[in-house]
């Protein structure tokens, strides 16, 4: 099923249908891609919290805080509208505090994002192209990939999952935490293939940026 939806500042959008697909069919949700649903406009506060397995949240536009909050499966998507006039990847089209609790689902983000960027996610994936201040803080697992810079902080308390950033300035070192995370460059075939199967997700997310993504991190397609 395909829907479209023009919004403007609607709070926690799907958080109430999220709960009558989990109680129906349980934990799992739905078969992948079986609900879709595109929007136009700017998301207000928790947009797609608690989604759940077989729910796709497409926005042609911007969002506020908490994206995602506590979701389980499924994805969501936020990118500008190919009319704006912008770079996506050096203005915030997404608010603070994405993902936060998230357990699985996917992510995909053509924009920079605010502070506390995937906070205590456990198994979601994202991609984003920058995080400000306290990005990945006490995450337990899951995988983000940040394609450009992140503000201060990055990783305290961070005990699980793993954190792809593309330090082009060099300045990440910096701008870590060390208490409780390593840092080691992505030189292995493993990592790289990881990698690449992660970028290549943004094919499923209309409009987004493989190519130029491929170009960033020098992986050929």
């Amino acid at each position: 099923m395909t829907f479209q939806e023009l919004i403007f500042s609607l709070e926690a959008y799907w958080a109430k249908q999220g709960c009558v697909v989990s109680k129906k069919f349980g934990a799992s949700g739905l078969p992948e891609n079986t609900i879709n649903i595109n929007f136009e406009g700017v998301a207000g506060q928790s947009f797609g919290a608690f989604n759940v397995g077989g729910v796709s949240l497409h926005i042609e536009g911007s969002a506020n805080d908490y994206v995602g909050k506590g979701m389980s499966g499924g994805r969501i998507v936020v990118h500008p509208s190919p009319k704006s006039d912008f770079v996506a990847e050096d203005n915030i089209i997404v608010g603070n505090t994405l993902l936060y609790g998230a357990t699985g689902g996917e992510a995909y983000f053509r924009g920079l994002a605010g502070e506390r960027f995937a906070v205590r996610n456990s198994g979601a994936i994202a991609i984003v192209e920058g995080v400000g201040d306290h990005g990945c803080e006490y995450m337990t697992g899951g995988v983000v990939v940040v394609l450009g810079s992140t503000g201060r902080n990055f990783g305290a308390g961070m005990s699980g999952g793993i954190a792809f950033v593309l330090d082009q300035d060099k300045q990440f070192e910096s701008m870590c935490n060390p208490a409780m995370i390593d840092l080691q460059k992505v030189e292995t075939d493993e990592d790289k293939a990881q990698l690449k199967e992660l970028i290549e997700n943004t094919k499923n997310s209309p409009t987004l940026w493989l190519q130029s993504v491929y170009y960033k991190i020098g992986i050929k397609l």
